[in-house]
């Protein structure tokens, strides 16, 4: 035997011993004569293991090697003891026998069964796996399984556990058990669950530990349908659930909105002896009263009554603001009154729902009263009562009491929480994040911690946001010191202002800061994050954090999912936004009204109109029912995609359910009836939008405006931009871009054409007119008379608009930009285009492709094809990337200035690029190439149209056809001629 290995085998078997009976570590062999003193011979057992070592010794004597191991192993599976078979190990080693591997796996089995894990590895490796030895033995495996379990190495145990599997052995109840509660340990629930699948196939009985581990943590990653699996299992194999795992699951099933499952789940409770308590009672009654299902709520509450569990303060508050909530407050205060009688005085949360009802109904002076009322009582506000009050107060641009509140809050010692800052950090101005997260954090320390400022400069006194971030760290240091968990409030605080400010390596750091101090993020605090990740373009690793908040045990809420949906739909990635909502469903949470709502307005938006219509749909069936801003999407939707009629009828659907419409959804039908030329229905609903108080704004008058241009109507238009002046109505930045874009695309455009006869037009114009008119708050006067009726005057007025609108002080912007330049650009006056392009630049707008296809389109009409080309190139040079209307642009220019080569060349770069020409450009180019007779590019063309589905129109292909036929190209004229004659047929099968 190699000595090394010899040395190594004594040391693993007498390092035990020396811990375990003391001996000294230099008795490095046994001999047979000690081995025969140290068992007594009284001892039958005794007797029959003194023979065995007798027999084994004359084995090895006569060279019997194999017969020995034989004997020894038996001993080894006999020994009562590790420390038995501990000696029987050096005894076989001592004379030179080298014991074999089933000896080494009994002797391993009882080091692991006696805790002696680390042994057991160190035999298992040195003496098994290092001798090249493929353990086989079933035993072996779950114990060498359980083994590295105990010692935290679970991706060893998991190869044993996988190693089992595949040589079709069954894997004991202890490994399961040991994998599952390691994996569980270190939040790897996923794992656990995968080994639980297998051990439930394969019959393998697991310990209640087990189930309870599952089960919390699947719920507390919000993953309900396999916790409940788990716990449905664990029903069927007799395992009876305890209190804590019922109390779990229906906690966890209201907290998710599927308060059905968890009140069927507190009866089977009940079927198992245990009582309810007043905790589970209040929590099924607050899940009903979110879901607005007052009756279900109130049927809760009469039968915790009967069974004698009396409500505290906190079931009826919710049941109460339930009542709110729905605008129901004649029960509410029922429930008030019987909360007195019982002898429970209302309490801050009391206070703080009558507050938050008076402040949603828009009587803050009401809610303002009652925080008096309430402190001359001694109830003491808590924090969301003021934050209800800020909130209401910006609301109502009361911006002066909102600071003497705010610091009224501070007087009274409260300290402000992370749902505050939100509030206040909504209505500063966006850059002042930090600068109010020091304020936030210096009332945390002055009023939570009692930390002296008068060392810690204020923030106002700072000019450098690195000074402010310097004094916050100083402040987290010193909170840290004295209250930890409000230092969690204060580095949530600190870490949702970071990713506001888009500070988002910041934000990592500071979150790194809270785990090394064992603090743990709130949700809002991840959600901010995850929004912060998302507007800098890193959506993988949005979605990875998604996951690492799930392990921390935050469970996703619908705000974390709106901020996905909304982020997705701004890109317009519609089909990313629809796996968010099917993720959200498969995991038992019901979408919210906003998550709809966005996607709704998206698909609008990408005129994706029947798309949207199915989810509108699919909303209801859900039961989740529109509110007013959901309807005015959907309206607005419809409107903006010509369907007038359906957004009629969905507008009447809003006010049979009792939704009261805004005028936001006034000027969102009216806006699509007038679209539609149904301008006297429009009336219709202007009338009834005045007769509700809704008097027109400017979003109404630029909506109009907007659509009597685009009819090319500018008499009356014009009419309507000096009605809105006369009407003290302010025009914003849409309304002036609406104006210069509406103007400057028509300059060469007087009339337009009617789908209805033009009398009853004229006076359903009069009529819109008129109402407008009446609505005005001045006395009637004689309207603006203008009368535009050549394209001179139209030219001049749309300069005369530029001209105002520069003079107008505006926020520069790209689109108001974009129509000066197109307005000049029409005009044929380049020289000023490029002069407001270069004062554009100066202000820190870039041109995008909008802009430079309006001056190459600009340089076409002047007759400046080389000024348009080497535009085109000056763009690609700039890093801005032509899009499919720059290439059309420059195909119809170069084909109406006879550059057929150059426009062919940009046809088949446009192609390599992944964009098609479309069907006009096709149609210029085949126009071109047949006048100047190049047949064969022509029928290309023709080729490339076909392959797009683009039918030719009649006239070129005629004009191809007489080409053909004067070039004795008979059999191509006959495809053309077939093309001609079948072109309805062609075109009902490529659609």
């Amino acid at each position: 035997m190699n000595k090394h290995r010899l040395g190594l085998h004594h040391w693993l078997c007498f390092s035990y011993l020396s811990r375990t009976t003391k001996r000294p570590f230099t008795a490095w062999h046994l001999p047979a004569e000690a081995i025969s003193c140290a068992v007594p011979t009284s001892s039958p057992v005794n007797n029959h293991k003194t023979l065995c070592f007798s027999l084994a010794e004359q084995l090895i004597l006569r060279g019997l090697f194999g017969s020995a191991q034989k004997v020894i192993q038996r001993i080894i599976k006999q020994s009562s003891s590790v420390s038995e078979a501990i000696s029987a190990v050096e005894f076989s080693i001592s004379r030179g026998v080298e014991p074999d591997a089933t000896s080494y796996g009994f002797l391993i089995r009882q080091l692991v069964a006696s805790g002696e894990t680390q042994m057991a590895e160190d035999i298992y490796v040195y003496c098994i796996l290092k001798r090249g030895i493929e353990p086989k033995d079933k035993s072996l495996l779950n114990s060498m399984a359980i083994c590295y379990c105990n010692l935290g190495k679970l991706e060893e145990a998991k190869l044993l556990f996988d190693k089992l599997l595949d040589m079709k052995l069954r894997p004991c109840s202890s490994t399961c058990n040991a994998l599952i509660k390691g994996f569980c340990g270190q939040h790897r629930i996923l794992d656990g669950f995968d080994v639980f699948v297998v051990a439930v196939d394969a019959g393998v009985l697991l310990s209640f530990g087990c189930y309870n581990r599952l089960v919390d943590g699947f719920c507390c990653r919000g993953s309900l349908d396999e916790a409940l699996y788990v716990f449905d299992v664990m029903c069927e194999r007799g395992v009876s659930p305890n209190v804590h795992l019922f109390k779990t699951l229906v906690l966890s099933l209201c907290k998710r909105g599927r308060v059905e499952e968890a009140e069927l789940l507190s009866m089977d409770m009940e079927s198992y002896g245990f009582v309810l308590d007043k905790v589970m009672y209040t929590t099924l009654i607050n899940a009903y009263s979110k879901n607005k299902k007052m009756k279900m709520a109130m049927r809760v509450f009469l039968r915790m009554l009967k069974l004698g569990c009396e409500p505290d303060k906190y079931t009826y508050n919710t049941l109460m603001h339930g009542f709110f909530s729905l605008g129901m407050l004649d029960k509410g205060w029922v429930l008030h009154q019987q909360m007195a009688e019982f002898g429970l005085e209302p309490d801050a949360v009391s206070y703080q729902i009558m507050i938050g009802k008076y402040c949603k109904d828009h009587k803050v002076d009401c809610a303002l009263m009652l925080l008096n009322n309430m402190i001359q009582c001694n109830v003491a506000p808590s924090v969301h009562s003021y934050t209800a009050l800020i909130a209401a107060l910006y609301k109502e641009n009361r911006l002066a009491e909102v600071d003497v509140l705010y610091n009224k809050m501070l007087d009274n010692g409260l300290v402000p929480d992370h749902v505050l800052f939100f509030t206040l950090v909504n209505n500063h101005p966006r850059g002042s994040e930090i600068t109010l997260a020091c304020t936030f954090l210096r009332a945390i320390a002055k009023n939570g911690c009692g930390i002296d400022l008068s060392n810690i400069p204020s923030p106002s006194s700072r000019k450098v946001t690195t000074d402010i971030m310097s004094d916050i760290d100083h402040l987290l240091g010193e909170i840290v010191a004295r209250n930890l968990p409000l230092a969690n409030v204060a580095f949530n605080i600190y870490m949702i202002a970071l990713c506001l400010g888009g500070k988002l390596d910041s934000a990592l750091l500071c979150m790194d800061k809270m785990a090394s101090l064992s603090l743990q993020p709130s949700l809002s605090a991840y959600n901010s994050m995850i929004k912060c990740l998302y507007q800098n373009g890193l959506l993988e690793d949005a979605k990875s954090f998604v996951e690492v908040m799930q392990d921390q045990g935050q469970v996703p809420n619908q705000a974390t999912f709106l901020i996905m949906v909304n982020e997705y739909c701004k890109q317009g990635d519609i089909q990313s936004a629809f796996e968010v909502l099917d993720q959200m469903e498969e995991s038992g949470l019901k979408p919210s009204v906003l998550i709809y709502d966005s996607i709704i307005g998206c698909l609008g938006r990408q005129k994706r109109i029947d798309e949207a219509l199915e989810v509108f749909l699919r909303m209801l069936e859900a039961r989740i029912y529109p509110d007013e801003t959901m309807f005015v999407t959907m309206i607005n939707a419809l409107s903006i995609n010509g369907r007038a009629i359906q957004a009629h009828e969905l507008f009447d659907k809003m006010l049979e359910d009792g939704v009261q419409p805004s005028h936001y959804a006034y000027t969102a039908l009216i806006h699509g009836l007038v679209k539609k030329n149904m301008i006297e229905k429009g009336c219709v609903y202007l009338d009834r939008m005045i007769e509700e108080g809704f008097m027109p704004n400017t979003v109404l008058y630029t909506s109009l405006i907007k659509q009597f241009l685009r009819k090319r109507e500018f008499e009356f238009a014009f009419k309507l931009v000096d009605l809105m002046e006369r009407s003290e109505i302010e025009r914003d930045l849409v309304t002036y871009i609406t104006l210069v874009s509406g103007v400057s695309r028509n300059i060469r455009s007087l009339h337009g054409k009617w789908l209805v006869p033009q009398k009853q037009y004229e006076k359903s114009k009069e009529m819109l007119f008129r109402l407008l008119h009446q609505s005005a708050m001045f006395s009637r006067e004689k309207c603006l008379k203008i009368s535009i009726s050549s394209q001179e005057q139209i030219k001049f007025l749309a300069l005369r608009l530029i001209n105002k609108v520069k003079n107008t002080p505006l926020m520069p912007n790209l689109y108001l930009y974009n129509g000066i330049i197109s307005g000049f650009c029409w005009a044929e006056k380049m020289q000023d285009a490029y002069k407001h392009l270069d004062i554009m630049q100066s202000e820190g707008v870039q041109p995008n492709q909008v802009t430079f296809t309006i001056l190459i389109d600009g340089h076409f009409r002047s007759g400046e094809i080389d000024l348009a080309v080497n535009l085109f190139n000056r763009m690609n040079a700039q890093g801005c990337s032509p899009d499919k209307i720059v290439y059309n642009t420059l195909i119809r220019g170069l084909c109406k200035h006879g550059r057929l080569i150059d426009a062919l060349s940009i046809s088949y770069t446009m192609l390599k690029k992944g964009f098609a020409p479309s069907k006009a450009s096709y149609e210029n180019l085949l126009t071109s190439l047949c006048a100047n007779n190049w047949s064969v590019h022509a029928l290309k063309i023709c080729e490339d149209m076909l392959a797009h589905k683009y039918v030719p129109c009649g006239h070129n292909l005629k004009l191809l056809i007489c080409m053909l036929d004067e070039e004795n190209k008979s059999h191509e004229a006959r495809l053309m001629n077939d093309l001609l004659l079948n072109k309805r047929r062609f075109m009902m099968y490529t659609s």
